[in-house]
């Protein structure tokens, strides 16, 4: 039977998906809307499935303040492209909406919700879209919240201060974001990464003619260096760097209580293919 493109069209608006699979949905389903639409969403969870294999390392970071907490998540897709399609943006202010309105402690509680979202959008671009992590903090109104997040949307971080203070509190995110410390001093390093340090240093110095004495003050040394370029409270301060963040809060008779900072694939391996190969994943 001919299907018209009012339908196609139709169909298109309720699916989201593109002009050919639904042109293709409506023959098989003899022109029915209804039936095309069920197909389309079965098939739609089929192929999201597929792709959720396929790393998906690029994206966006979401961020939302209200007066009792700060929420960050990591939206992630295949490619930057897809990351500035409307769709994809649509579906970053759909999240954006719903941890506005509450405050979700981890990202399964969140994914949960939106599935359905989330796999219309892949069938829709035709990536892997995953809401990847969310991290959310409380706050009262004797501490400062700072957020910070770079201009592209892929790198930011907040901080929370013991006493009021914005522009602090900004400036320490910032910080953040720049220098990636891994904690706020060295009592807070886990110890299995003091360790791996520890035996780096040593077998720098296994061959060394030095005492004993000598190689672990050495050790000791190289430690303590790693303390102040890993530890946030050691770090140089990136508006001044004269000045530790140590020394930063300490003018400020402030203390910063945690921070966390996201950025846009981290963590995440991705192999490098070749042209052919990219193509020929996109034919599947």
């Amino acid at each position: 039977m001919e299907i018209k493109a009012t339908q196609v069209k139709e169909l298109r608006e309720l699916s989201g998906v593109g002009m050919m699979e639904c042109k293709k949905a409506l023959v098989e389903s003899s022109g029915d809307i209804q039936k095309a639409l069920d197909l389309l969403r079965s098939n739609s969870a089929l192929k999201a499935e597929k792709k959720s294999g396929r790393v998906a390392a690029d994206g966006l970071l979401v961020s939302i303040v209200t007066d009792s907490y700060v929420t960050l998540v990591e939206i992630n897709s295949e490619t930057d492209f897809a990351a500035k399609d409307k769709q994809f943006l649509d579906f970053c202010e759909l999240v954006c909406d719903k941890i506005q309105s509450n405050l979700f402690k981890n990202v399964e509680e969140l994914s949960s919700i939106l599935e359905s979202d989330r796999q219309k959008l892949v069938q829709s671009i035709g990536e892997n879209i995953q809401i990847r992590r969310l991290i959310s903090s409380q706050f009262d109104d004797l501490n400062q919240m700072g957020l910070y997040v770079h201009s592209d949307n892929k790198l930011a971080a907040f901080s929370i201060l013991r006493l009021p203070n914005a522009d602090l509190a900004r400036d320490i995110s910032m910080h953040i974001s720049a220098m990636n410390p891994l904690a706020i001093s060295k009592d807070d390093i886990e110890q299995s990464i003091i360790e791996r340090e520890k035996t780096i240093f040593e077998k720098q110095l296994a061959d060394s003619d030095k005492p004993k004495e000598i190689q672990e003050k050495i050790i000791d040394g190289k430690l303590n260096k790693f303390f102040n370029e890993n530890c946030l409270l050691g770090q140089s301060f990136v508006k001044d760097p004269d000045k530790s963040i140590d020394d930063l809060l300490k003018e400020q008779d402030n203390e910063i209580l945690s921070f966390h900072r996201f950025k846009v694939g981290d963590g995440i391996d991705t192999a490098t293919k070749d042209f052919a190969e990219e193509v020929a994943e996109q034919l599947k």
